[in-house]
């Protein structure tokens, strides 16, 4: 029995996710031979606050900064 445990940084709406567990078994069926009704998956969503990578959390390398909010007066490096 297949098992596929997918991670995403974020979150994905309900339709995604569906997409994805479809491709995922489908492919599984095609390439291996796997019976649909034995594929499992289960998609988890980390919270980018509780993921990083190259050294920051991914919350604060993909935050807006000032300067694109449109802040004129902020200092920089806020």
């Amino acid at each position: 029995m297949p098992f596929v445990s997918i991670r995403l940084a974020g979150t994905a709406s309900k339709q995604q996710k569906a997409e994805i567990v479809a491709d995922v078994t489908r492919s599984l069926v095609e390439r291996l031979g796997k019976n649909p009704a034995a594929v499992q998956i289960v998609i988890e969503e980390v919270s980018t606050e509780n993921y990083g990578a190259g050294g920051q959390l991914i919350a604060d390398r993909d935050a807006p900064t000032a300067q694109s909010r449109g802040d004129a007066h902020a200092e920089p490096g806020q």
